[in-house]
Parts: C-alpha cells; structure tokens; sequence
C-alpha cells in the first residue's frame, strides 16, 4: 500500500467530529455550542433527519464548521419512497433497526444491490441540494464500512466529490486500559472492524480516496467523557486523527440518539478547558478534513501511513 507523506510531530493533525447532525434540535445545538465553545471541528449530516433543515441553515451560519455525508442505512428513514426501494425499508420507508440483520441482506440478498445504489445516490444528491460542501463520509453505526456500501460509495466517488471516508481503527489493548467496561462488545467490534478497516484501506488507497490515520470513538460509543479524552490524547501515536462523538442537549419531547444523560456527558467533555489544553500539550492542531486536505496538499497525502 502506497505510504502517506511523513508528517512532522509539529504539525499534528486532529479533527473532533460530532455525529448525528439533524437528528434532532437537541443534537443540533449541542453540536453548534461545541463547535462555537469547544473543541468540536466537524460534523456528519443525517440528511433525513429530524432537524435536518434547521441543521443545514446552522451550517450555512457556521462556514468554519465542515460538514460531511451521516449515511444512513440502518435505524433511521430513507430519501427515496418505499416503493422505489422495498427490498431496503419499511412500508413507512424506514430502515431495520437491527444492524446485524442489515448488514447480512445487504451482503446476501441480490435484490438489495441495486436498491442500496440509488439510495446511497440520493442521500448523496440531497446533501448536494443543500449548497453546502462535502467534507466526508461516513455513516450510522458505520454501516457505510460494509463491503457492498463502502464499493458503491467508491463508484460514486468521482460523481459526488467524496475525497475522505471514515474508517474507524482504534488500538483495542489501549482502549481497554482507559475503560474495561463492555468487554465483550469491545473484542467484538475490534475484531470486526478490524477486518473491515483492513478491507477498506486497500480498497480507498487505490481509489486515492483518504482516511485518517486512527479513528476513534467506536470502541467507547456513548462514554466519550473527559476522563476517557484526557487519557487518550497523551498516548495517540498517529499525527492524523479523527476522534467523534454524540454530543447532544436533552429536548422534552425528542428522541434521544443514545442511552440517557450519554450525549451531555459528551458535550461536556468537548467542552473541557483540560481536553484542549491537553491537545495543545501534545502537539495538536485543531483542523477538519477540509482543511487537512489542502495543507497537506491534497487528497494523496491524507492516505494512512503504517504507524
């Protein structure tokens, strides 16, 4: 696999995205404070979201925000109706709730193939339609890191100007020392997402699309606290990396996008005076992707380099 150019430890690179943008004004204000107060860099769009019109008006107000594609293909509702894609979704065009369940007729049931194309060309077109610019990819419980959807994402890249996709790589034994709780889920995602992120990186690599060198947040999904920042940051190794969380502000009468009191713990923590400062501490730059990609000189150099 082609190597990415050498960043020097003076120029370290973080980008802090908040998920879930448009899932509700909860959401959507949680990640503007965190953005306007905190450490918060970017954010993932859910174009069928909830608030996804009052997020796309905040992003247009907050051009230093960079906004990239929340793929929604799992829990949540389609672009295109029923009818178009009913091997997809629901008679109310919802997706399955169940991401095993998905995932697994996505691979094997031929019929979806197709359905999945034109509603991943969609969900492209009405992030397009808002008038805002692409920053990345990614997706709802990165479903978007399947073989069959990271491939049409692919196909689609040149069309739609995808230049970055999430892949989520994070260092299990490291994660484990920080917080042991959810053993089990953490041994099986590693070792899932592991495979996957194997997959995807020759896959993009070839393609000159770019991923960030270490990507975390999956393994401590919903406890992305303070406590759990300031003793990640000091032992990150790479000089690329995305960290994202779920930060949100509890409305009465919306839904949540996480257990109870998880997406203000997380606010909070993105919040911290202590978290920036511990970035500075280790050589951290704040940035986004689109802004990596032209100090670095393009999409060539954002390509993982073997740490």
């Amino acid at each position: 696999m082609p190597h990415a150019q050498k960043i020097s430890r003076s120029h370290r690179r973080i980008i802090i995205n908040g998920d879930d943008f448009g899932f509700s004004c909860g959401v959507n204000q949680a990640i503007v404070k965190a953005h306007e107060q905190g450490v918060l860099t970017s954010t993932s769009l859910m174009v069928t979201g909830e608030a996804a019109e009052e997020a796309i008006a905040l992003a247009h107000t907050h051009p230093n925000l960079a906004v990239g594609l929340h793929l929604v293909l799992v829990c949540g509702r389609a672009v295109l109706p029923p009818d178009q894609i009913p091997h997809l979704v629901d008679s109310k065009g919802n997706f399955s709730n169940s991401p095993l369940q998905a995932g697994l007729r996505y691979q094997f049931h031929r019929a979806t193939r197709e359905e999945l194309r034109r509603e991943i060309r969609a969900q492209l077109a009405k992030f397009r339609e808002s008038g805002l610019s692409l920053s990345h990819v990614d997706g709802h419980l990165h479903l978007h890191t399947h073989p069959v959807i990271l491939n049409i994402l692919v196909e689609l890249a040149q069309e739609f100007d995808i230049r970055v996709i999430r892949l989520p790589s994070e260092e299990l034994g490291m994660t484990l020392k920080l917080d042991r709780r959810g053993l089990l889920n953490k041994l099986v995602w590693s070792g899932v997402f592991g495979r996957l992120r194997h997959y995807g990186e020759d896959l993009l690599t070839s393609q000159g699309i770019s991923f960030a060198q270490r990507v975390y947040g999956l393994l401590q999904t919903g406890n992305i606290t303070e406590e759990y920042l300031l003793g990640l940051i000091p032992k990150i190794q790479a000089d690329l990396v995305e960290i994202y969380s779920h930060p949100a502000l509890v409305n009465t009468g919306e839904p949540l996008n996480g257990s109870p009191g998880a997406g203000e713990v997380e606010l909070a923590a993105l919040l911290s005076e202590q978290v920036q400062d511990m970035l500075i501490a280790n050589g951290f730059e704040l940035t986004n992707y689109v802004k990596a990609n032209h100090l670095l000189g393009g999409v060539a150099n954002l390509r993982n380099e073997k740490l």
